[in-house]
């Protein structure tokens, strides 16, 4: 199989609203079926929510968790779907991805490199993992693998850079390009800052040039609770080469990317390349082996849809505006409130409030409707 169509969800999740993540979950994985997908990255702990805090700690987080991401799996038939939870494993929380698929656990790969900058303390909550680890966990009567695995399903293979893992200078992606990677997926859950989408889009197109494979983004959508906005924008490159981008600051609570990577392309690339230096040795173990059938993908040329807001010359007002309206607008449906009162004394400041609020019912009943 030379061409796979892979898809990245953007979604809005809110920390242990375990039926509404549910069911943007699944919803995701419907739209991402529905566009032909055959692989979908989901974000960064949708499933519990990112802002859990110290109910990480929870016993019964984790066991609600299992049972929820069970429910994720019995939705995928016929797709892999990558979805991320914190795991209880040898006394310790990790911060992981799973990779399910046509109804089963496939495998857990936790996060190497935790945030600790900031507005995030994952190290209160998490452990990191060490490279090159590999274990296995049990849950229920069922044995699966968890660590610095590799999935090779139906002859593609399958990594992860969890959002910090591709942050930083030893990024996991140059050991799983040395290993054959065709595919990374990077589930984040990444917070709105000035400029940070283009630093975003950065690495993730030179990390699909250089580690010759293509590539799937990820993102939280919106306010999950707290002060915390996530904008959103999935990314999908391949080869060094951006070939979908994502609606950022979106109302909608789910918003599904597609595009189709040319798997044989990125290997042909790597072959030719000197500085390529495949992992002989790398344990045969450390490579999770699943049968799988992909769907006949025909050629397609991809063309990025950018927003014509992001590309003018008022990027950070743009910015500040649809990040404080999804701010407004996810605090008053999370909330369950029925709206805003606003003092205005006639300054600058109750203005500007003023101006925002309206502007947040005008961008959210042109997008949603009633």
């Amino acid at each position: 199989m030379s061409r796979v169509r892979v898809a990245g969800a953007a979604i809005n999740q809110t920390p242990l609203d375990w039926s509404g993540n549910l069911a943007n979950i699944v919803d995701a994985i419907e739209r991402a079926r529905e566009e032909g997908a055959s692989v979908l990255c989901l974000p960064e702990l949708c499933i519990t929510g990112y802002g859990c805090e110290d109910a990480f700690h929870s016993p019964n987080l984790h066991q609600t968790a299992l049972e929820v991401l069970s429910e994720c799996a019995a939705a995928t038939k016929e797709m892999l779907v990558s979805v991320g939870l914190p795991l209880f494993h040898r006394s310790a929380v990790f911060n992981c991805a799973c990779l399910i698929g046509d109804g089963k656990i496939i495998g857990f790969v936790p996060k190497r490199y935790l945030a600790s900058e900031g507005l995030h303390y994952e190290p209160r909550w998490f452990k990191p993992w060490p490279a090159g680890v590999r274990d296995h966990i049990s849950i229920g009567n069922q044995s699966y693998p968890i660590g610095d695995y590799l999935f090779e399903i139906g002859g593609i293979r399958v990594g992860f850079e969890i959002c910090e893992d591709a942050w930083v200078p030893q990024r996991s992606g140059a050991e799983l390009a040395s290993r054959g990677v065709d595919i990374i997926l990077n589930p984040s859950a990444s917070h709105f800052s000035f400029g940070k989408h283009e630093v975003r889009k950065r690495f993730v197109i030179e990390g699909s040039r250089s580690f010759r494979a293509g590539y799937v983004y990820t993102n939280l959508l919106g306010n999950e609770a707290g002060r915390v906005i996530y904008d959103g924008g999935v990314l999908i490159a391949s080869g060094g080469q951006l070939l979908a981008a994502g609606p950022r600051f979106s109302f909608q609570p789910v918003v599904v990317t597609t595009a189709t990577i040319d798997v044989e392309v990125n290997r042909m690339s790597r072959s030719r390349s000197a500085g390529f230096q495949p992992g002989l040795a790398f344990d045969l173990d450390a490579t999770v082996t699943v049968p799988w059938s992909y769907p006949d993908v025909e050629p397609h040329i991809e063309h990025p849809q950018i927003a014509s807001w992001e590309i003018g010359h008022n990027l950070k007002e743009e910015e500040f505006t649809r990040a404080v309206m999804l701010g407004l607008f996810d605090y008053l449906r999370k909330s369950r409130a029925h709206g805003f009162v606003v003092s205005v004394s006639g300054g600058a400041d109750s203005s500007a409030v003023a101006c925002l609020a309206a502007l947040m019912i005008e961008a959210a009943y042109n997008e949603l409707g009633h």
